[in-house]
């Protein structure tokens, strides 16, 4: 088993392409359900109390800048180290890698706060990253937005390095 081939766990575990860019699939979903009117959170309808899937990304693609409106908890699996890219609600830039070595800051987990618009890279070249995400109040892709770079540039234009790298020039149809 070559379990450092990316075909490997796509076909394994099923996944298809993302709207944002690399694979996906849903794994678990809540049976319960929550209103906005409990939360803090502004959508129509009711929500899953959490969502999770898998994603897998190669070092050839990007996970485009895009915006939930819940909270995304983040989980390293396996393959290279993944940057996770984050301008958060008050327009600050951060990023995490998520990956093993701890010594050079990577974690095994961590948090993309709601409404923070963000995307993430594989660290090194022709290679891939699998992680785990799991959304809550959970994802609905009413609730999912893309970034073109004029979008991002126009409100971020310090941050215009990484925005040309995540962001689409024109969102695809």
């Amino acid at each position: 088993m070559d379990n450092m081939d990316p075909q490997y766990f796509v076909s394994k575990l099923g996944l298809e392409p993302h709207p944002e860019g690399g694979y996906y699939k849903s794994t678990f979903a809540s049976e319960e359900r929550t209103s906005d009117q409990e939360l803090t959170v502004n959508f129509e309808g009711k929500r899953r109390l959490y969502t999770s899937i898998y994603f897998l990304l190669t070092s050839n693609d990007v996970s485009h800048f895009h915006r939930l409106k819940s909270d995304e908890l983040w989980y390293y699996h396996a393959g290279s180290p993944l940057t996770v890219h984050i301008i958060d609600e008050n327009g600050e830039y951060k990023e995490f890698k998520l990956g093993l070595d701890l010594d050079q800051g990577e974690v095994p987990q961590a948090l993309v706060p709601k409404n923070s618009i963000f995307g993430s890279s594989v660290m090194g070249d022709d290679t891939f990253s699998l992680v785990g995400c799991m959304v809550s109040p959970g994802f609905e892709f009413q609730d999912f937005e893309l970034f073109t770079q004029a979008d991002l540039l126009a409100k971020y234009p310090q941050y215009k390095d990484v925005i040309i790298k995540l962001a689409y020039e024109v969102i695809p149809e």
